[in-house]
Protein backbone atom coordinates (compact mmCIF):
# COMPACT_ATOMS: atom_id res chain seq x y z
CA UNK A 1 0.00 0.00 0.00
CA UNK A 2 1.53 3.47 -1.01
CA UNK A 3 -0.44 5.26 1.59
CA UNK A 4 -0.02 4.45 5.39
CA UNK A 5 -3.06 5.77 6.46
CA UNK A 6 -5.01 2.55 3.95
CA UNK A 7 -2.72 0.31 6.70
CA UNK A 8 -2.82 2.35 10.07
CA UNK A 9 -5.84 4.99 9.97
CA UNK A 10 -8.60 3.01 10.57
CA UNK A 11 -11.55 3.90 13.04
CA UNK A 12 -11.04 1.65 16.19
CA UNK A 13 -14.20 -0.82 14.92
CA UNK A 14 -12.31 -1.59 11.67
CA UNK A 15 -9.24 -2.49 13.98
CA UNK A 16 -10.54 -4.01 16.09
CA UNK A 17 -12.52 -6.19 13.26
CA UNK A 18 -9.19 -7.04 11.53
CA UNK A 19 -8.05 -8.29 15.48
CA UNK A 20 -10.60 -10.51 15.23
CA UNK A 21 -10.38 -12.43 11.99
CA UNK A 22 -6.99 -12.83 12.90
CA UNK A 23 -5.63 -12.66 9.33
CA UNK A 24 -3.71 -9.90 7.16
CA UNK A 25 -6.59 -8.17 6.15
CA UNK A 26 -6.70 -7.66 2.24
CA UNK A 27 -5.60 -4.36 0.36
CA UNK A 28 -9.12 -3.55 -0.59
CA UNK A 29 -10.87 -4.45 2.32
CA UNK A 30 -8.00 -1.94 4.21
CA UNK A 31 -9.27 0.58 1.22
CA UNK A 32 -12.98 0.13 1.69
CA UNK A 33 -12.95 -0.52 5.56
CA UNK A 34 -10.84 3.74 5.69
CA UNK A 35 -13.31 6.25 5.75
CA UNK A 36 -16.26 4.30 4.09
CA UNK A 37 -18.95 7.04 4.30
CA UNK A 38 -16.64 9.18 2.03
CA UNK A 39 -16.80 6.18 -0.50
CA UNK A 40 -16.69 3.01 -0.04
CA UNK A 41 -20.76 2.60 1.74
CA UNK A 42 -22.14 4.04 -1.64
CA UNK A 43 -20.12 2.04 -3.32
CA UNK A 44 -20.74 -1.12 -1.47
CA UNK A 45 -24.68 -0.31 -2.52
CA UNK A 46 -23.93 -0.97 -5.77
CA UNK A 47 -21.50 -3.57 -5.95
CA UNK A 48 -23.49 -6.33 -3.61
CA UNK A 49 -26.50 -6.00 -5.55
CA UNK A 50 -24.34 -6.04 -9.20
CA UNK A 51 -22.14 -8.74 -8.06
CA UNK A 52 -24.41 -10.98 -5.92
CA UNK A 53 -28.09 -9.93 -6.49
CA UNK A 54 -30.78 -11.32 -8.83
CA UNK A 55 -29.31 -11.15 -12.60
CA UNK A 56 -29.56 -12.06 -16.06
CA UNK A 57 -25.93 -13.03 -15.41
CA UNK A 58 -24.13 -15.76 -13.29
CA UNK A 59 -22.20 -15.04 -10.30
CA UNK A 60 -19.48 -16.40 -11.87
CA UNK A 61 -19.77 -14.33 -15.32
CA UNK A 62 -20.13 -11.34 -13.43
CA UNK A 63 -16.40 -12.08 -11.68
CA UNK A 64 -15.65 -13.28 -15.25
CA UNK A 65 -16.64 -9.44 -16.48
CA UNK A 66 -14.84 -7.84 -13.49
CA UNK A 67 -12.09 -10.38 -14.72
CA UNK A 68 -11.88 -9.06 -18.47
CA UNK A 69 -12.10 -5.19 -16.72
CA UNK A 70 -8.98 -5.85 -14.73
CA UNK A 71 -7.42 -7.01 -17.95
CA UNK A 72 -7.98 -3.89 -19.91
CA UNK A 73 -6.76 -1.80 -16.67
CA UNK A 74 -3.57 -4.37 -16.30
CA UNK A 75 -4.37 -4.86 -12.49
CA UNK A 76 -2.81 -7.92 -11.29
CA UNK A 77 -4.21 -7.77 -8.25
CA UNK A 78 -7.62 -8.01 -9.50
CA UNK A 79 -7.07 -10.20 -12.47
CA UNK A 80 -6.11 -12.88 -10.03
CA UNK A 81 -8.84 -12.26 -7.76
CA UNK A 82 -11.33 -12.27 -10.48
CA UNK A 83 -9.91 -15.42 -12.21
CA UNK A 84 -9.96 -16.96 -9.29
CA UNK A 85 -13.78 -15.80 -8.48
CA UNK A 86 -14.89 -17.08 -11.80
CA UNK A 87 -13.23 -20.82 -10.59
CA UNK A 88 -15.06 -20.68 -6.91
CA UNK A 89 -18.62 -18.93 -8.33
CA UNK A 90 -18.86 -21.20 -11.51
CA UNK A 91 -17.33 -24.33 -10.51
CA UNK A 92 -16.60 -24.97 -14.46
CA UNK A 93 -19.12 -23.23 -15.69
CA UNK A 94 -16.79 -20.64 -17.61
CA UNK A 95 -13.03 -21.18 -17.97
CA UNK A 96 -11.20 -17.85 -17.05
CA UNK A 97 -8.05 -18.56 -19.05
CA UNK A 98 -10.28 -19.43 -22.21
CA UNK A 99 -12.48 -16.91 -23.40
CA UNK A 100 -14.52 -19.21 -25.95
CA UNK A 101 -15.89 -20.76 -22.76
CA UNK A 102 -17.87 -18.00 -22.03
CA UNK A 103 -21.88 -18.19 -23.81
CA UNK A 104 -22.00 -15.86 -26.62
CA UNK A 105 -24.22 -13.04 -24.91
CA UNK A 106 -21.13 -12.86 -22.51
CA UNK A 107 -18.88 -12.46 -24.90
CA UNK A 108 -21.13 -9.64 -26.90
CA UNK A 109 -21.75 -7.39 -23.32
CA UNK A 110 -17.65 -7.55 -22.64
CA UNK A 111 -17.26 -6.34 -26.65
CA UNK A 112 -19.23 -3.67 -25.84
CA UNK A 113 -18.09 -2.88 -22.52
CA UNK A 114 -14.58 -2.40 -24.13
CA UNK A 115 -15.41 0.50 -26.45
CA UNK A 116 -16.43 2.47 -23.32
CA UNK A 117 -12.43 2.83 -21.88
CA UNK A 118 -12.59 5.15 -22.89
CA UNK A 119 -16.02 5.82 -24.82
CA UNK A 120 -15.32 5.57 -28.34
CA UNK A 121 -17.92 5.18 -31.20
CA UNK A 122 -20.21 3.05 -29.24
CA UNK A 123 -22.76 0.57 -30.86
CA UNK A 124 -25.37 -0.06 -28.74
CA UNK A 125 -26.92 -2.38 -31.53
CA UNK A 126 -23.87 -5.06 -31.17
CA UNK A 127 -26.46 -6.31 -27.95
CA UNK A 128 -29.65 -5.45 -29.48
CA UNK A 129 -30.32 -9.19 -28.17
CA UNK A 130 -29.83 -8.97 -25.09
CA UNK A 131 -32.97 -7.85 -22.78
CA UNK A 132 -32.59 -4.24 -21.00
CA UNK A 133 -31.86 -5.56 -17.50
CA UNK A 134 -29.11 -7.18 -18.79
CA UNK A 135 -27.40 -4.81 -20.39
CA UNK A 136 -27.53 -2.30 -16.86
CA UNK A 137 -27.04 -5.09 -14.96
CA UNK A 138 -23.37 -5.32 -16.76
CA UNK A 139 -22.91 -1.65 -16.71
CA UNK A 140 -23.22 -1.72 -13.22
CA UNK A 141 -20.75 -4.69 -13.17
CA UNK A 142 -18.47 -2.59 -15.00
CA UNK A 143 -18.40 0.70 -13.28
CA UNK A 144 -17.43 -0.79 -9.67
CA UNK A 145 -14.46 -2.30 -11.05
CA UNK A 146 -13.46 0.70 -13.31
CA UNK A 147 -13.42 2.33 -10.06
CA UNK A 148 -11.46 -0.52 -7.96
CA UNK A 149 -9.17 -1.20 -10.66
CA UNK A 150 -7.53 1.89 -10.96
CA UNK A 151 -7.18 2.37 -7.24
CA UNK A 152 -5.73 -1.06 -7.03
CA UNK A 153 -3.35 0.16 -9.49
CA UNK A 154 -2.54 3.38 -7.39
CA UNK A 155 -2.52 2.54 -4.27
CA UNK A 156 -0.20 -0.22 -5.11
CA UNK A 157 -2.16 -3.56 -4.00
CA UNK A 158 -0.56 -6.91 -3.93
CA UNK A 159 -1.60 -10.49 -2.87
CA UNK A 160 0.38 -11.91 0.25
CA UNK A 161 0.60 -14.64 1.85
CA UNK A 162 -2.58 -17.59 1.25
CA UNK A 163 -4.47 -14.18 0.78
CA UNK A 164 -5.49 -15.30 -3.30
CA UNK A 165 -7.29 -18.34 -2.03
CA UNK A 166 -8.82 -17.21 1.60
CA UNK A 167 -9.47 -13.48 0.76
CA UNK A 168 -11.69 -14.62 -2.64
CA UNK A 169 -13.73 -17.43 -0.87
CA UNK A 170 -14.63 -14.97 1.90
CA UNK A 171 -15.88 -12.77 -0.41
CA UNK A 172 -17.45 -15.28 -2.04
CA UNK A 173 -19.14 -16.47 1.22
CA UNK A 174 -20.16 -13.15 2.37
CA UNK A 175 -21.33 -11.35 -0.91
CA UNK A 176 -19.24 -8.42 -0.97
CA UNK A 177 -21.30 -7.68 2.10
CA UNK A 178 -19.47 -5.92 5.65
CA UNK A 179 -20.64 -5.90 8.56
CA UNK A 180 -23.01 -2.75 9.14
CA UNK A 181 -21.54 -2.02 12.20
CA UNK A 182 -18.35 -1.27 10.40
CA UNK A 183 -19.68 1.06 7.64
CA UNK A 184 -21.84 3.13 9.74
CA UNK A 185 -21.74 6.58 10.60
CA UNK A 186 -22.03 10.15 7.79
CA UNK A 187 -24.91 11.02 5.45
CA UNK A 188 -27.31 8.34 4.70
CA UNK A 189 -29.38 10.66 2.64
CA UNK A 190 -30.77 9.73 -0.90
CA UNK A 191 -29.87 11.75 -3.94
CA UNK A 192 -31.44 9.95 -6.51
CA UNK A 193 -30.53 5.94 -5.90
CA UNK A 194 -27.36 4.33 -5.67
CA UNK A 195 -25.01 5.67 -9.20
CA UNK A 196 -26.42 9.67 -7.65
CA UNK A 197 -25.38 8.88 -4.36
CA UNK A 198 -22.19 7.72 -5.00
CA UNK A 199 -21.42 11.01 -7.52
CA UNK A 200 -22.82 13.01 -4.51
CA UNK A 201 -20.53 11.24 -2.03
CA UNK A 202 -17.07 11.66 -3.78
CA UNK A 203 -17.89 15.26 -5.55
CA UNK A 204 -20.09 16.91 -3.26
CA UNK A 205 -20.19 15.82 0.11
CA UNK A 206 -17.92 17.63 2.67
CA UNK A 207 -14.63 16.40 2.68
CA UNK A 208 -10.74 17.09 3.23
CA UNK A 209 -10.36 18.23 -0.03
CA UNK A 210 -12.84 21.25 -2.01
CA UNK A 211 -15.15 20.05 -3.95
CA UNK A 212 -13.63 21.50 -7.24
CA UNK A 213 -10.85 19.59 -6.96
CA UNK A 214 -12.32 16.65 -6.73
CA UNK A 215 -14.18 17.39 -10.12
CA UNK A 216 -11.64 18.65 -11.55
CA UNK A 217 -9.56 15.37 -10.49
CA UNK A 218 -13.05 13.39 -12.48
CA UNK A 219 -12.68 15.45 -15.29
CA UNK A 220 -9.45 16.59 -15.96
CA UNK A 221 -10.56 20.17 -15.88
CA UNK A 222 -8.35 23.13 -14.97
CA UNK A 223 -6.20 23.48 -11.24
CA UNK A 224 -2.14 23.84 -11.40
CA UNK A 225 0.42 20.78 -10.66
CA UNK A 226 1.16 18.15 -9.44
CA UNK A 227 -2.59 17.51 -9.47
CA UNK A 228 -3.44 16.98 -13.01
CA UNK A 229 -0.72 15.11 -14.19
CA UNK A 230 -1.22 12.51 -11.41
CA UNK A 231 -5.09 12.30 -11.83
CA UNK A 232 -4.60 11.97 -15.99
CA UNK A 233 -2.34 9.12 -15.06
CA UNK A 234 -5.58 7.56 -12.28
CA UNK A 235 -7.58 8.01 -15.18
CA UNK A 236 -6.01 6.92 -18.25
CA UNK A 237 -2.93 4.70 -17.21
CA UNK A 238 -3.41 3.63 -13.50
CA UNK A 239 -0.54 0.92 -13.83
CA UNK A 240 1.79 3.77 -14.36
CA UNK A 241 1.41 5.04 -11.19
CA UNK A 242 4.43 4.72 -9.38
CA UNK A 243 5.62 4.91 -6.06
CA UNK A 244 7.56 8.51 -6.98
CA UNK A 245 3.63 9.85 -7.84
CA UNK A 246 2.87 9.67 -4.34
CA UNK A 247 6.01 10.78 -3.20
CA UNK A 248 6.24 14.35 -5.50
CA UNK A 249 2.56 14.80 -3.96
CA UNK A 250 3.62 14.42 -0.38
CA UNK A 251 6.70 16.59 -0.86
CA UNK A 252 4.76 19.48 -2.18
CA UNK A 253 2.90 19.54 0.79
CA UNK A 254 -0.32 17.50 0.18
CA UNK A 255 -1.71 14.94 3.25
CA UNK A 256 -2.21 11.48 2.71
CA UNK A 257 -5.89 12.26 3.50
CA UNK A 258 -5.96 14.75 0.13
CA UNK A 259 -4.16 11.97 -2.36
CA UNK A 260 -6.74 9.29 -0.85
CA UNK A 261 -9.75 11.59 -2.02
CA UNK A 262 -8.37 12.78 -4.91
CA UNK A 263 -7.13 9.82 -6.22
CA UNK A 264 -10.81 8.43 -5.44
CA UNK A 265 -12.28 10.82 -7.39
CA UNK A 266 -10.71 10.94 -10.28
CA UNK A 267 -11.04 6.77 -10.63
CA UNK A 268 -14.68 7.28 -9.99
CA UNK A 269 -14.73 10.60 -12.51
CA UNK A 270 -13.30 7.84 -14.86
CA UNK A 271 -15.64 4.95 -14.75
CA UNK A 272 -18.82 7.23 -14.40
CA UNK A 273 -17.91 8.72 -17.86
CA UNK A 274 -18.11 5.32 -19.38
CA UNK A 275 -21.14 4.47 -17.56
CA UNK A 276 -22.64 6.99 -18.42
CA UNK A 277 -21.69 6.97 -22.37
CA UNK A 278 -22.43 3.46 -22.31
CA UNK A 279 -25.95 3.96 -20.97
CA UNK A 280 -26.52 6.55 -23.91
CA UNK A 281 -25.40 3.94 -26.45
CA UNK A 282 -28.15 1.71 -25.32
CA UNK A 283 -30.69 4.75 -25.26
CA UNK A 284 -31.09 5.66 -21.53
CA UNK A 285 -30.21 8.99 -20.17
CA UNK A 286 -26.76 8.52 -17.83
CA UNK A 287 -27.36 7.58 -14.08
Amino acid sequence: MRLSILDHGHRRRARLFFAMTGRDAPDIVRMLLYRPDFFARPLLAITVPAMRGPSYWTPAEREYLGMRTAQLHQCPFCVDSHAELTRIAGDGEINPDDAASARPELRAIRAFLDTTQPPAQLDGGTVAGLPEPALREALHVDLVWNIIDRLANAFGFALRGDQLHSGTRALHRFGYRFPGFLLAGGDRSDHGGPIENLRHAVFHAPATTAPELRAAAGTGDGRTEPWPSYTALVRDASYRVAESDITRLTAAGHTEDEIFEVTVAAAVGAALRSFDAGRRALGNDPG
